[in-house]
């Protein structure tokens, strides 16, 4: 896979020169019919002009390469719309169809939308997903690991509502949301017995969510300035329709800061956790690039990773990032602590100027060797 998504972005790079090289080839209406794909400032292969349209969308194709699930890939189209970013805020409007499938039997689909009204002072934000997942369980917490984790299938579908109010001409808002899924958690207890049924366990989610969140960043795909925090909970209880009562609580803080014309930092920090019957797969894990998904699970999850770009030419910028997480259990039978530490480079180009969107591929090394991720704007990008 790794040799396709090289081809792939080899191709794009080739796309946009072989359209520099043959613009003088080109009779006046055949330059109108491919400018869409390239940029009137410096006539590199760039996608604003195809963004613009009422249809415009970027087709996204996500290698996936983590551990925990196996070889496969996202396909996804996502459609952007600008109509409202010279009102309030400035924020598009994004919508999102995808398809997943790895080599593990793990698949799905997912359609989403983010949607702003009212001159940008509501945000509407809706996701309907179905997903059969194959993963591995590992514990929670050192004295739960095993060499051997057991393997486990979820098959979840539901959705989620959110809807999230400016306070004023601030830049702080208030949500609140809903979701709703059904999940069924398929055990493996004795793999080399195919014949041995499955444990299963068949459990609905039913939660109401309340979020604060401020956010002063320049752009919303490619940041380069400014903060963002969230501060959110969730109440999951019978009485909202959950087969089990718990609740989970999470704070995450981005900062950005240029260092020079040419150098960009960034940070992120956010800690997680899970209090009550929260089921297996809701609890918290230690989540960023290098760190296999769902490998390091605790009630309380804290990490801090930290980004550095380098913009060596207009179009062109090199990343480098490293973080470090910390998933524990001070509070249950075992109290346990388990480390991650992750880090890596990737590359980016410019692919659509006038909405400051990034585009790219990075490779990371942590616990479990190496996995790579194809971005599509920030790494810790949030609508």
């Amino acid at each position: 896979m790794l040799a396709v998504l090289r081809c792939l972005i080899i191709w794009v790079l080739f796309l946009s020169s072989a359209c520099v090289n043959a613009q003088s080839s080109f009779t006046e209406p055949e330059v109108a019919k491919v400018s869409k794909f390239k940029s009137p400032d410096d006539g590199k292969f760039d996608i604003s002009a195809f963004l613009d349209q009422a249809n415009g969308f970027v087709p996204v194709v996500i290698p996936i390469t983590d551990p925990a699930v196996g070889v496969g890939g996202v396909l996804a189209l996502v459609f952007v719309d600008k109509k409202g970013m010279g009102e309030g805020i400035g924020r598009p409007d994004i919508s999102a169809v995808a398809g997943m499938k790895t080599d593990n039997g793990t698949q799905g689909a997912f359609l989403a939308d983010s949607r702003y009204w009212r001159g940008g002072r509501l945000q509407s934000m809706a996701a309907l997903f179905d997903a059969d997942i194959n993963l591995r369980f590992y514990g929670e917490g050192e004295a739960l690991q095993s060499d051997e984790p057991r393997s486990y299938t979820l098959a979840t579908r539901g959705g989620l509502v959110q809807a999230k109010f400016k306070l004023g001409e601030s830049r702080n808002w208030l949500g609140v949301g809903y979701l709703l899924a059904d999940t069924q958690a398929s055990f493996k207890i004795f793999p080399d017995f195919p014949d041995f049924p499955d444990i299963q366990k068949q459990t609905r989610s039913s939660g109401l969510t309340l979020a604060f969140s401020h956010d002063t960043r320049d752009n919303i795909f490619t940041p380069k300035n400014g903060n963002y925090l969230d501060i959110s909970g969730a109440l999951f209880s019978e009485a909202l329709g959950s087969d089990d009562n718990f609740q989970r609580a999470s704070i995450t803080g981005v900062h950005y800061r240029p260092l020079s014309e040419q150098w960009n930092l960034g940070v992120l920090g956010s800690a997680s956790f899970s209090f009550g019957d929260a089921p297996f797969y809701l609890i918290p894990a230690i989540s960023m690039r290098g760190v296999p998904a769902m490998s390091y699970q605790g009630r309380q999850v804290a990490q801090v990773e930290a980004e550095l770009s380098w913009q060596f030419k207009p179009r062109y910028a090199a990343v480098f990032f490293a973080g470090t997480g910390r998933a524990q259990n001070l509070f249950d039978k075992f109290d346990t602590t388990r480390d991650a530490t992750a880090g890596g480079l990737g590359f980016r180009y410019l692919i659509a100027k006038q909405y400051g969107l990034n585009m790219g591929i990075d490779a990371a090394y942590g616990p479990d060797g190496m996995a790579y991720y194809v971005q599509f704007g920030s790494a810790w990008m949030r609508p």
